[in-house]
């Protein structure tokens, strides 16, 4: 078992080395415009330490205009580690090194997590190209790290120490919130409803205690995250955008979104409530963010970050493995096809079209249905007839 954690450590600590490399060259020659894009080392960390006052060590939440886009937890690690670095002209780099550190150390932590949790197929986190090519693009790991933990305690019906993470894992970056669903859905079945009352308050306790400060202090600097996301329209990497390329862009576009994640939420309960053995957290937690993703009027290239674990999670035999790496190899080329559009946008004449970018997109959303329901379709002995029907003609028509 030690071998087995030295090796964990050591593949995770491989992993984050390699992804610093993918992005050493903007280390070493700034994060200018096209380069950054050209040689896909595009990162937020560097890029919001100027744009949102970082650099001057500003209260992350101060401005009604110029507020990070994150909520409170990440806000603060954003600010507290701009006073590590220096006011010199290696400013950029230091902070981006430091916060690279710190991802790393989560990263490995990440790792030695799903080890316990899914220990058949763990390794596959780490080495999963897409995760090392996106490590170092944002903070998210932050959350992931949380809400793993949220689901290793409550499939182990340890109820209060999962519910207090997952307040802080949507504390930190909002997404986890999804997972309140697959979670009602466990305690419905289980006809648990007190216990579910119960960790719905004491995550909503916990979200409250880290962000009422913010509220009380700072309201419209705090608000602006949710603020941006309503106001914003079709985004990076979303359906939404790769419509809209191609001239179908919609109107409404909140409407559809919503729209689009309730029925995919609807259905995904649908099938949760028809198996006939009550499933996991962990082998659900995937779906339900698969389809926030696939919904979401944005579709970052670092949500691979999220996807992975969960989908690790999710597989049920040593078969999935070849699923998984086909899903992969959509989210590299999607990884490539985002980076040399942005060149293209910013100036690089060499680099990818409009409608090939909005291709690269719509194949990455395909292999996330097609992965999400070849893994679903592994839990059709337990499903009713009607249902195992459907799921396997919805996955046999995207095989």
């Amino acid at each position: 078992m030690k071998l087995l954690t030295k090796s964990a450590i050591v593949l995770a600590v491989l992993a984050a080395l390699l992804s610093f490399v993918k992005f050493d060259h903007c280390r070493n020659f700034g994060w200018g415009t096209p380069d950054v894009y050209v040689h896909a080392c595009y990162s937020d960390l560097p890029a919001l330490l100027v744009d949102r006052g970082m650099i001057n060590h500003t209260w992350p939440y101060a401005s009604a205009t110029n507020a990070v886009e994150y909520p409170p937890i990440t806000g603060i690690v954003m600010w507290a580690t701009s006073f590590v670095v220096k006011n010199n002209f290696a400013q950029y780099r230091a902070y981006f090194d430091f916060n690279a550190l710190l991802i790393a150390l989560i990263f490995i932590g990440a790792v030695l997590l799903l080890k316990r949790m899914k220990p058949e197929f763990w390794y596959l986190f780490p080495i999963a190209p897409a995760v090392i090519a996106s490590l170092y693009i944002n903070w998210d790991i932050w959350a992931v790290i949380s809400a793993l933990g949220a689901i290793h305690y409550f499939d182990r019906k340890k109820y209060w120490p999962s519910s207090i993470l997952l307040g802080v894992s949507v504390a930190t970056k909002f997404f986890p919130i999804v997972l309140f669903l697959p979670i009602a859905l466990i305690f419905f079945r289980r006809r648990e409803i007190q216990t579910l009352v119960k960790y719905f308050a004491l995550s909503l306790a916990t979200w409250l205690i880290i962000n009422l400060p913010f509220i009380l202090t700072t309201p419209v600097g705090w608000f602006r995250f949710f603020k941006l996301n309503s106001e914003r329209g079709a985004d990076w990497g979303s359906i939404w955008e790769a419509l809209a390329i191609f001239g179908k862009g919609v109107n409404h576009l909140n409407l559809f979104s919503i729209l689009l994640f309730l029925v995919g939420a609807t259905a995904y309960s649908i099938l949760f409530l028809g198996i006939k053995k009550i499933p996991t957290l962990a082998a659900t937690s995937f779906f339900v963010v698969a389809i926030f993703v696939t919904a979401s009027k944005v579709y970052s290239p670092q949500y691979i970050i999220w996807l992975t674990p969960l989908a690790v999670l999710a597989l049920v035999d040593k078969r999935d493995r070849i699923d998984f790496w086909i899903w992969q190899g959509a989210e590299l080329i999607y990884h490539f096809a985002i980076w040399q559009y942005l060149a293209t946008v910013t100036g690089t004449h060499f680099a990818i079209s409009g409608p090939a970018y909005a291709v690269a997109t719509l194949i990455r959303i395909a292999a996330l249905f097609w992965f999400s329901a070849r893994l679903m379709r592994k839990s059709t002995p337990e499903i009713d007839p009607q249902t195992a029907a459907f799921l396997s003609s919805a996955s046999s028509g995207y095989a």
